[in-house]
């Protein structure tokens, strides 16, 4: 039986026989198994990692026994949001579908996102994730007129509360036709830049999308932001957003970063077109984000009593091959597009790698809820066991992949700082009063 870890409150210690993955620990370079694992010495002292090393020799006098239990970095939660998180009480979604999704959230959103409402999903929110073990968060803001209004102010005092325990970021979201509106436009996007956001927009196959496009880019380069998409989360084969964005990314030479999730229609065109898509958005550098839970839900749901024939997921393996960065991430919790779900990033992992097959090799996938979204939001001291970096870090019970990803780990450990947090999961009736 593996032993109880204490984690000390002050002073230097070490985290021996830990189990370390070659994706997450840029400072080892051999030593590691057929699921890219070694066991690993991690060196802690004020805040910060002094020293990782592969295990070897007697173990340090002020070393925790481990015993192969699996070490990662804090997590990385790129694409989600908040702002909508929980209504499901008192907003479901009608049919599970995306038209019901979209009308249900509508409704609820002009009848109760005050700014208390939105202040207090989001806190419960934010402590859900801390507390499974998140170090930054990218959420979406709907932004259609007037809830910018509410939502900017309330998520600047959200980031300002969470300094220290969650690095939070926002991204403004409306249906890109919306656009066509320069002054309303111009407005959203001052409001954005004054708060540090990136730009972001749902983009459909509308007949002036390019031009529409060229707008969102002339401000961003114009205002030094990055851009956040949400394209062709659609089963229709002709939705090709995706490739619209790396095609104006190439117009503008643009040199920010830009982040789009969800491109499920991709998987469902014919294999030329996806290749010429995938070409355009490696040239342009853009990176992917897929959403497997919230896709999985939302995407081929029927209603004639016949069973989904497709997972509803983008082509992560085709675009890793072409080194476009790949994330997964959270997406909505209990709202009505997705009605399920609490922020936990370790619950993303095993669902993605069941989805979407990220075994049989496991290869750099760790790396799509840590490195990759760190760099993709621009955290230089994020996704990674390294020297001299932040302590921050999750211990887990599980010793090999098989162990991590069959049970929730509810009783992991979270260092956040070299100092382990008290794991305070928010229970949901303390929303009770807001769901009517």
């Amino acid at each position: 039986m593996t032993t109880n870890i204490v984690i000390p409150p002050s002073g230097p210690y070490t985290l021996a026989n830990a189990r370390v993955h070659r994706s997450l620990t840029p400072d080892l370079a051999d030593g590691f198994d057929e699921d890219g694992f070694t066991l690993a010495d991690i060196a802690i002292a004020d805040g910060k990692i002094t020293a990782i090393a592969r295990r070897h020799g007697p173990r340090p006098s002020d070393a925790l026994d481990l015993a192969g239990r699996i070490v990662l970095p804090a997590f990385v939660d790129c694409h989600t949001h908040i702002d909508k998180g929980h209504i499901w009480p008192r907003k479901r979604n009608p049919d599970g579908s995306f038209p019901g999704a979209l009308a249900a959230t509508g409704e609820d959103r002009v009848h109760n996102w005050n700014a208390v409402d939105v202040a207090r999903r989001m806190d419960f929110a934010l402590r859900s994730a801390y507390a499974h073990g998140t170090k930054a968060i990218r959420t979406h803001l709907d932004s259609v007129a007037p809830q910018e209004a509410t939502s900017w102010p309330v998520f600047q005092e959200m980031r300002a509360r969470w300094q220290g325990r969650i690095e939070l970021q926002a991204a403004c979201l409306y249906g890109i036709d919306a656009g066509r509106d320069a002054v309303w436009l111009e407005s959203l996007v001052r409001r954005v830049a004054d708060a540090g956001g990136v730009l972001g927009a749902v983009t459909y196959m509308v007949p002036d999308l390019d031009e529409l496009l060229d707008g969102l880019f002339v401000h961003a380069v114009e205002l030094g932001l990055d851009l956040d998409f949400h394209a062709d989360e659609t089963a229709d084969i002709g939705a090709m957003s995706l490739r619209k964005i790396a095609e104006a990314a190439l117009r503008h030479r643009f040199q920010g970063k830009i982040l789009v999730g969800h491109c499920c229609s991709l998987a469902r065109q014919p294999d030329s077109e996806v290749l010429q898509t995938l070409d355009l958005v490696a040239r342009a550098g853009l990176a992917v984000v897929s959403l497997p839970m919230c896709n999985l839900y939302l995407q081929d749901r029927r209603h004639d009593g016949t069973t989904p024939r497709w997972r509803g997921v983008t082509l992560v393996h085709e675009m890793q091959a072409r080194g476009i960065p790949v994330a997964v991430a959270s997406d909505n919790t209990r709202d009505p597009f997705y009605a399920y779900g609490d922020l936990d990033m370790l619950e993303v992992y095993r669902m993605a790698t069941r989805i979407l097959h990220f075994d049989h090799p496991v290869g750099e996938w760790p790396k799509a809820v840590a490195a990759t979204p760190a760099d993709i939001i621009r955290l230089q001291d994020a996704g990674r066991l390294v020297a001299g970096g932040s302590a921050d870090l999750v211990i887990f019970k599980g010793r090999s992949w098989t162990e991590l990803l069959s049970r929730p780990e509810q009783d992991r450990i979270v260092v956040r700082d070299g100092k382990a947090i008290e794991r305070a999961i928010p229970d949901y009736a303390e929303l009770d009063d807001l769901m009517g």
